[in-house]
């Protein structure tokens, strides 16, 4: 049986999968299985992995395209490593990736999951030199303990990068696989659903390389329907926050907590909705106003509450009357700005147009004397 399981799932990466394949292929550390599932390539990508023959790859194919987290949980269950590695399809291998994070699990047995920083290249392959994009250096993050990991997720959200990971199997078996409800933010989800249970550790060296394509064309590419789906998912993974489990984790990962005296294990809830309240981004607030409605529709919930923290429904009522989540208002300050500029401009044509009218008067009248 193979120590290392490399995952992957494919998809419309014709131009790049031979490369990523071949990086898994090529590693100093040869004890591998590469288990691939298409997820209903339209283009030659499937061509380009039957090419090769090595009997430690298994390929699966969808018919029709059904999402990277349906196509990676195929390869996941297939898998028989004791430890999984994850590769996009579009992402290369350093040559002792595997080496170096193999021994490093190996000898430490408190870490449930190794990461690298990485090489960030363009569609050719380059170096990427845009030192003004967002994938430029997000990656190069220093370590910090598993609840330092969380309230730094909370805050600025995820920066860890996902095929470079080297996670034990068991973590899957203990908290599941990525959320097949999600399309930008699932690995960003599963990290956090990681850090409530396990440490994880950062390589402090380049171990991938990770492609940005042209035109923002990456699934996670700066694009209206990607920031669009982003913020969404970013407030329903906030919910897993809501299971922090006991009063000692609460402050370990928020440490600003301890201004509510007597911190209450049910009340758990609404001290990381009050939290969320100050941040300024309305994900947060919403996921905060959402959360205290919950917990308000519970009567004994509300009354312990109104009696220790002084708050009661009056206040929740006045949180919805004061965060404009939706930028209503700003729409409406708008909708309104242009009305006045379309009225003033309307204003503007009927003062032309009798000035115009008087000036042709005055000419014909000029005419006339002449």
């Amino acid at each position: 049986m193979p120590r290392v399981s490399v995952v992957m799932a494919s998809y419309n990466h014709e131009k790049y999968v031979a490369e990523a394949i071949q990086s898994a292929l090529d590693q100093t550390y040869q004890d591998i299985e590469i288990i691939i599932t298409d997820d209903g390539s339209t283009d030659g990508t499937v061509s380009q992995i039957k090419k090769f023959h090595d009997p430690r790859i298994s390929l699966f194919c969808f018919e029709k395209n059904q999402g990277a987290c349906v196509a990676i949980r195929t390869s996941l269950e297939k898998a028989r490593g004791e430890y999984i590695a994850l590769l996009n399809s579009d992402d290369v291998f350093y040559p002792d990736k595997l080496e170096k994070q193999v021994s490093f699990l190996n000898d430490h047995s408190d870490i449930a999951a190794v990461f690298s920083h990485a090489q960030i290249i363009d569609e050719q392959g380059n170096d990427f030199v845009d030192v003004n994009h967002f994938y430029y250096s997000i990656f190069q993050q220093a370590n910090r303990t598993r609840f330092e990991w969380l309230n730094h997720f909370f805050y600025h959200r995820n920066c860890l990068c996902h095929p470079s990971v080297l996670i034990r199997r068991t973590c899957y078996e203990k908290i599941g696989y990525y959320d097949e409800r999600y399309a930008q933010l699932p690995d960003f989800d599963f990290w956090i659903r990681l850090c409530m249970h396990y440490e994880i550790y950062v390589l402090q060296e380049k171990l991938i390389k990770f492609r940005i394509r042209t035109d923002e064309a990456n699934a996670s590419g700066n694009r209206p329907e990607v920031r669009i789906r982003d913020r969404w998912e970013f407030g329903q993974i906030l919910k897993n926050y809501l299971r922090i489990k006991t009063c000692e984790d609460l402050l370990k990962i928020f440490p600003e907590a301890a201004e509510y005296q007597e911190i209450d294990e049910n009340l758990i809830p609404f001290y990381v909705a009050m939290i969320a309240l100050k941040v300024n981004s309305p994900i947060h607030q919403l996921f905060a106003v959402n959360t205290l409605h919950e917990l308000l529709g519970n009567r004994k919930i509300a009354e312990k509450l109104e009696t220790r923290y002084n708050f009661r429904y009056i206040d929740l009522i006045r949180l919805t009357g004061r965060y404009d989540f939706f930028n209503l208002e700003r729409g409406e300050i708008e909708k309104s700005k242009e009305e006045m500029e379309r009225e003033k401009l309307t204003e503007n044509k009927g003062i032309f147009k009798a000035i115009f009218k008087s000036l042709n008067f005055h000419r014909k009248n000029t005419k006339s004397r002449g």
